[in-house]
């Protein structure tokens, strides 16, 4: 018995029967060999984190446009936080760390630059749309590896895929066809919303937007009044109410899951949708809408043409792909004149 082997026992014997197990996930695209040390999920994990869409996250908006404050959420820290709240969930309940650990770390690799601004403006140039969840499953089955993409294992790339929720979407879905292959990917869609709302109350109190005090009575006696606070509650509800329900679905109590949900209302109508914020994308958004057109009118210059690809999906991806920084440094050199030197 390798390790690989003796670690695909260890989960038969300590993780509960709702858990989806390494040694029988549903594959990959393209069958590869086995690792003699790191089961499937642990190997996507290892791909994720090594691949350059995972580090460009850092310099991709989560609320504010390229801050420079020390402290402010970014794409990536978004994502650690999210993985970290998961995995909590996860090993509570005894199901797949590791897999929700992959899910959680890859769930926004294809979130565009700017984020929900850029992916509003991508949204309207494309045939078809653009969702941030299905640029991040084209990341890693396309994209990335020079084409090849990451490999990753069914269970992972579905998790990604169902992860997103937007404004009005459900934040556990009723549906089971609706859910998740695996508990595991349905635990990184609600450890989602409660690391965004909790962290971005966070940056909207220091950015002068809001205050702590302002968010409603009612959700601070339910949820807590600090960060926290608010964090514990609804894991340790998460935990709880899914074991109530023998592990058959990832679960919340009603009144914890209404008072998130107005905590999500409040959020997007006194921060994410507020002219302090949406001036600022309004501007992105017509800096990316003026680099699409010119890479659609010089395709040669920037994208690979001979992949048989219709263009404008190849723009989409290359602007999809660009950091707050590249996109503004690119939009500079191309429409602002340079002073004379």
């Amino acid at each position: 018995m390798n390790i690989r082997e003796m670690l695909e026992r260890i989960e038969h014997d300590t993780l509960a029967p709702q858990a989806a197990k390494s040694s029988q996930t549903r594959g990959r695209d393209r069958a590869e060999p086995e690792d003699d040390l790191r089961p499937s999920y642990q190997r996507d994990r290892d791909r994720i984190i090594h691949c350059k869409a995972f580090r460009r996250l850092k310099h991709k908006t989560q609320v504010f446009l390229a801050p420079e404050g020390d402290h402010y959420r970014t794409r990536l820290t978004h994502v650690l936080e999210v993985t970290q709240i998961g995995r909590t969930i996860a090993k509570s309940l005894r199901l797949n760390e590791t897999l929700t650990e992959a899910i959680g770390l890859g769930h926004d690799l294809g979130h565009s630059a700017f984020g929900h601004a850029g992916e509003a403006a991508l949204n309207k140039l494309v045939k078809g749309g653009f969702d941030h969840y299905r640029q991040s499953v084209r990341v890693v089955e396309k994209l990335e590896n020079e084409g090849r993409g990451l490999n990753l294992t069914i269970e992972v790339r579905d998790g990604i895929l169902k992860h997103s929720k937007g404004q009005t979407g459900e934040l556990l879905r009723t549906r089971p066809k609706a859910r998740a292959l695996t508990l595991e990917g349905d635990i990184i869609r609600i450890s989602d919303i409660i690391a965004y709302v909790n962290h971005d109350i966070d940056d909207g109190v220091r950015a002068g937007i809001i205050t702590a005090n302002d968010i409603p009575k009612e959700v601070r006696k339910t949820l807590g009044k600090l960060g926290s606070d608010r964090i514990d509650r609804m894991v340790r509800d998460v935990i709880s109410s899914t074991l109530a329900s023998g592990l058959e679905s990832i679960s919340m109590s009603p009144e914890i899951l209404e008072a998130l949900e107005e905590l999500r209302r409040y959020m997007f109508e006194n921060l994410y949708l507020t002219p302090a914020v949406r001036g600022e994308f309004e501007k992105a958004q017509k800096m990316l809408v003026a680099l699409f057109e010119h890479v659609i009118a010089h395709p040669d210059k920037y994208l690979d043409v001979s992949s048989g690809e219709p263009v404008d999906r190849l723009a989409i991806d290359f602007i999809a792909g660009m950091t707050d920084r590249y996109a503004m440094n690119l939009y500079s050199e191309l429409f602002l004149p340079r002073p004379w030197n």
